[in-house]
């Protein structure tokens, strides 16, 4: 972008000011702190950027216009000026009714996508009346049994009118099986269903633990969902990458990209060793970020994945759909930064990282609940949190023009380090054997945990200051109204369940269920099988129960 001597010319420019104007006032006055990085520390931060920091920058191989290669500046020619990001709030609660009375409301309010939280026995593969599930019945998320609940969860929601992004690992095929069947209920082509499921079982070793079967049956499952939906449902995302719970355990950005990255390389690797060819699913890979609080870093994250996973798709697997190379993501505010005190300031935690979001240009964004490190957010809070999101998009004029802090010499150098960064993480994962291999060694956990440590000591001994928390600290405690799922709400559940147990057709759910035992026992597509169980009433746990039969339960530290 510079010549030599204009380069030259800059760094004497650059230190010509340090010698007369910042030395004298460091003299004086010295800075803040002897050393400034970003949110994880992962980046020193200097004191002034200039072009000499950007000197090798070359604007059509490592930016580009919006639209075209390598991506960097977002993946839209036109950015948010054609069309705003999809506005979803994760929500799910109790049971099903109260689901879709929540989500009723959020489309009244202006929500533009739904994004549907499950409680932790269905996250498991548990039915709401398992030993397992005691205690735990629609307090994470809504409690899905069957497809009774996915009915009365989209009861007057068309879903040729929205789209649904389900937060599901394990028993991802299950829940998506179950949209699909409503979906066919209503008359929906299936070819017109949007959405995604987040799917991502390595995440899960990594980070969160909802795991069911071990990874290679885990693996084949999902190449499965990816084979079935580039056929049957071609507008769904058939997995959402996430590096967002990598981060939530602790992880810097750099980490979480490429480790995030680092099992997208895994997913496309086993659907080609599975036969299937890299553009019959990868324009179907969607990712899932975190939005932390450091704005420059995350615009920076955001615009080095896109980048990257240009670079990679076109290096590694030489697709020739340019849609193969495009990486396309939802963000979600960092519910690990929202604070117990004074949750008035979450609101405006909130707000930047959205912020962050949208000028790192994400297809999709949920904002959080102000009350979320309390409880399940109430009305009010997701109105708030949505209100956020809508005032960024008609007010701010962030979403007015593409990639606004491009060309920022601070933004550019800072998107170089982080992307530097993550490669450097990524041969090393290489170096292991690739991203199950390393997981297998727990490297991976103990570089997130390692990171986490360092985060908290530096809470503890201020370095870090969280306003409110080890600083700015005022005596009072919350006062709010909080969701609460009662025991009436578990047991009105559980009941809800024996009826449908007691109302469908058993012989035909037992047949069904022999089906899917027999195909899981072969190499044939599961997706057809778990659907036609799930049309025929049979339970979460159920059609879990079948697979963990025949491929057994992850143990960690087994052998994966």
């Amino acid at each position: 972008m510079f010549d030599p001597d204009e380069l030259e010319e800059i760094r004497a420019n650059k230190a010509s000011w340090h010698e007369a104007e910042v030395e004298p006032v460091l003299d004086r006055f010295g800075e803040r702190k002897e050393t400034f990085t970003t949110d994880t520390g992962g980046q020193e931060v200097d004191r002034l950027y200039t072009p000499d920091d950007v000197g090798d920058l070359d604007y059509e191989e490592d930016l580009g216009n919006p639209g075209e290669p390598p991506y960097t500046r977002g993946v839209y020619s036109t950015g948010y000026r054609g069309r705003l990001w999809t506005m979803r709030q994760y929500a799910g609660f109790s049971t099903p009714a109260d689901t879709n009375e929540r989500y009723h409301y959020l489309l009244d309010e202006g929500q533009t996508g739904l994004s549907m939280a499950f409680d932790l026995p269905t996250q498991m593969g548990y039915d709401s009346d398992a030993a397992m599930a005691a205690g735990e019945v629609g307090k994470a998320g809504v409690a899905i049994d069957s497809l009774a609940d996915m009915e009365t969860v989209f009861d007057g929601i068309p879903l040729d009118e929205v789209s649904t992004s389900m937060t599901i690992n394990a028993p991802a095929s299950v829940l998506l099986a179950m949209y699909i069947a409503v979906g066919d209920q209503q008359g929906v082509d299936r070819s017109k269903l949007r959405g995604t499921i987040q799917n991502d079982i390595l995440k899960e070793y990594i980070a969160r633990n909802t795991y069911i079967y071990p990874p290679e049956p885990s693996m084949r499952i999902i190449t499965d969902i990816f084979e079935f939906c580039a056929e049957e449902t071609p507008k769904f995302n058939t997995i959402s990458i996430s590096g967002y719970h990598i981060r939530e355990a602790g992880s810097t950005a750099a980490q979480e990209l490429a480790f995030t990255l680092g099992n997208g390389i895994e997913y496309v690797e086993t659907a080609i060793e599975a036969g299937l060819d890299v553009d019959e699913f990868a324009p179907q890979l969607s990712f899932f970020f975190n939005g932390h609080n450091n704005i420059f870093e995350e615009v920076a994250k955001f615009r080095a994945a896109r980048r990257m996973w240009h670079d990679i798709i076109e290096e590694r697997f030489d697709p020739d759909d340019p849609k193969s190379k495009q990486l396309k993501f939802h963000t979600q505010t960092a519910g690990s930064m929202l604070t117990a005190q004074q949750i008035e300031n979450n609101v405006v935690r909130v707000a930047y990282q959205a912020l962050a979001a949208v000028l790192g240009g994400t297809q999709s964004l949920h904002t959080n609940g102000k009350d979320e490190a309390l409880a399940l957010p109430t009305e009010e809070s997701v109105r708030t949190a949505l209100r956020t999101q809508q005032i960024l998009a008609h007010e701010s004029g962030a979403a007015d023009t593409i990639d606004p802090l491009a060309g920022s010499y601070y933004v550019e150098s800072l998107t170089d380090d982080v992307e530097e960064e993550a490669y450097e993480i990524m041969a090393e994962v290489d170096d292991r054997g690739g991203m199950l291999e390393a997981v297998e060694q727990q490297w991976v956990q103990r570089q997130i945990q390692d990171t986490a440590f360092d985060r908290q000591r530096e809470i503890e001994e201020k370095e870090r200051i969280i306003v409110g928390v080890n600083e700015f600290e005022v005596d009072e405690d919350p006062e709010m109204d909080v969701e609460e799922v009662t025991e009436e709400d578990q047991q009105r559940k559980i009941d809800g369940l024996e009826e449908t147990r007691a109302e469908r057709d058993d012989e035909a759910v037992d047949t069904a269920l022999e089906a899917l035992r027999d195909a899981a026992r072969s190499d044939r597509n599961l997706m057809p099988y778990i659907i036609d169980a799930v049309k025929a009433y049979a339970t979460v746990g159920e059609i879990c129960n079948v697979m963990r039969d025949e491929f057994g339960e992850y143990q960690p530290g087994s052998a994966m």
